[in-house]
């Protein structure tokens, strides 16, 4: 029983002086960046609230909205990446000009792609991804990947972050 109390209570209790000013201060120092971590994530999260609130809207805007309601139908029953769903992308050329010159969540609206975006581009990027394959014929978050690793010339590190967060997003979602 006497074990037990002692575990119970607080090793700062029996240190020395100084010893329990420098834990306090540890104490105090670790609380200060906890705070910082807290500050930085909720930027993040208030950022990318806001670009959830904003994403897409330019296809709902002309000259987006006219194409992509001529296309859009295709578009749903072709499996991404085929030459008919090239094909249905190159009768939008205009439309998704417009879309990329004016949402830098698309590769394509940096000369230097990818390399260009910030990490707030980068995760609205990945869950446009995710989204896009949830109303595509078999379409298949993994795959898209895959794809699109090739077609944006991401590196294996980052296509492999991509990838566990599919997983675990999946995992989670179940």
């Amino acid at each position: 029983m006497a074990d037990i109390q002692e575990k119970s209570l607080s090793q700062d209790a029996f240190a020395p002086e100084d010893e329990r000013l420098r834990i306090a201060e540890c104490k105090l120092d670790t609380i200060e960046h906890i705070d910082e971590v807290r500050k930085n994530l909720r930027w993040f999260s208030e950022r990318l609230t806001l670009r959830g609130v904003k994403h897409d809207r330019t296809k709902l805007e002309s000259p987006e909205v006219e194409l992509f309601a001529k296309v859009n139908y295709k578009l749903k029953n072709l499996e991404y990446g085929t030459p008919e769903y090239e094909q249905s992308l190159a009768e939008l050329k205009p439309a998704l000009d417009n879309h990329y010159a004016k949402n830098r969540h698309h590769p394509e609206h940096f000369a230097e792609g990818i390399n260009e975006m910030t990490l707030l581009d980068i995760v609205e990027m990945f869950c446009d991804w995710r989204a896009s394959t949830a109303r595509n014929k078999n379409g298949n978050l993994l795959v898209s990947i895959a794809t699109n690793a090739k077609r944006f010339r991401i590196d294996a590190q980052l296509e492999q972050i991509f990838v566990n967060t599919a997983k675990m997003m999946d995992e989670t979602d179940q």
